[in-house]
């Protein structure tokens, strides 16, 4: 709906409209949901939940943009900061609504923050904007991301990144230089990644190639209907070539990704601790780098941490202890099934390293 003299997002009309149309779907499609996709500021996608009246009687799933946007943010600056804080600080959603959480998908990576989130951080809203799209579209010698441009403005600094999910997470550059080190970076943070949307409460949805690390599809240059529209470097066949090799090789990167993947979901199906009821608790880490959540269920408390940097990064055992987390022997990680290894009082996680603590 556009309406002159304003933005067009989020104006009444329109939820009153979505409102109605929820309301005749429950008489004449009970089974039909309504699913919103709205690449706005994180507290503004809440709106299309509905608010008010009309809390709960809008759409009963959203895609969540602003983690995908939050989750790009945060492996640009090795920081899980921006995240903390603008996961906290916005309203908790309807319990009766559901995200759909991912990465990426088949069109482009919006960067879409509360510009006052950022400023709190000490950072230039257009700036950092700024900095991001060059840490991705490879103005910046130093990062691994091989992704592309899309739809930038230079009036107002705002653009668009694209790029497979592999490709933007390093696995490209890592296997042209064949560096078996920045190989395992860029595998560790795709895991971490997918991770993160299975387990923080909501859809999970892995866009398809991004379970076998599928890299970015240049083919589309070539293409005179696709030339203009960089979106087509993540929109590549599907490898069934790659696909027909899992079972047969033990340490390539897609296998290694598809295995990582399916132990995952595994672990997801087998607790139900992971459905959506509400159920998470942010933390506040010591360590910036290091985002950490819980999910809860009854008695059963599962504990994630990731780690953003590429260093290792340490916890000291008083402040997980703090939060609930045990450091005995039987306390685990479910990514691996074993205990936690702790060093002089302290829990190192790896770069990129991601664990699901489950206490005994």
């Amino acid at each position: 709906m556009e309406k002159a003299r304003t933005q067009s997002q989020n104006l009444p009309e329109a939820h009153a409209l979505i409102s109605l149309f929820r309301m005749c779907l429950q008489v004449i499609a009970p089974g039909v949901i309504l699913l919103a996709e709205a690449i706005v500021a994180p507290r503004n996608i809440l709106k299309y939940f509905g608010e008010g009246m009309l809390e709960g009687n809008e759409c009963e799933i959203a895609y969540n943009a602003s983690l995908m946007a939050l989750l790009w943010n945060s492996i640009a600056t090795k920081q899980a900061s921006l995240m903390l804080k603008s996961l906290t600080e916005i309203p908790t959603k309807p319990k009766d609504a559901t995200w759909i959480n991912y990465i990426r998908c088949h069109d482009d990576i919006g960067l879409g923050y509360d510009d006052n989130f950022i400023a709190s951080m000490g950072w230039d809203p257009r700036v950092h904007k700024e900095f991001l799209l060059n840490y991705y579209c490879g103005k910046l010698a130093w990062s691994p991301a091989k992704g592309l441009m899309f739809m930038y403005n230079p009036k107002n600094g705002d653009g668009r990144i694209t790029g497979s999910a592999a490709s933007l997470l390093g696995l490209e550059t890592a296997l042209a230089q064949n560096n078996k080190n920045i190989i395992d970076y860029a595998i560790a943070k795709i895991l971490m990644m997918h991770g993160i949307i299975l387990t923080i409460g909501g859809i999970p949805m892995i866009y398809a190639g991004d379970e076998i690390g599928t890299l970015n599809d240049y083919t589309f240059e070539q293409d005179a209907d696709h030339v203009n529209d960089n979106r087509w470097v993540n929109r590549p066949l599907q490898d069934w070539n790659t696909i027909s090799t899992l079972n047969k090789t033990s340490d390539s990167p897609p296998t290694i990704i598809f295995k990582g993947l399916k132990n995952m979901i595994r672990i997801r199906k087998d607790h139900t601790v992971f459905k959506d009821t509400n159920n998470l608790k942010i933390y506040g880490c010591p360590n910036p780098h290091i985002f950490v959540y819980e999910r809860t269920e009854g008695e059963c408390n599962i504990y994630i941490l990731s780690n953003f940097n590429e260093v290792t990064e340490k916890l000291d055992i008083g402040w997980l202890h703090s939060i609930g987390i045990q450091t005995g022997n039987t306390t685990i990680d479910l990514l691996t099934d074993h205990p936690l290894e702790l060093i002089n009082n302290e829990l190192p996680l790896k770069p990129f390293q991601q664990l699901w603590i489950k206490n005994s």
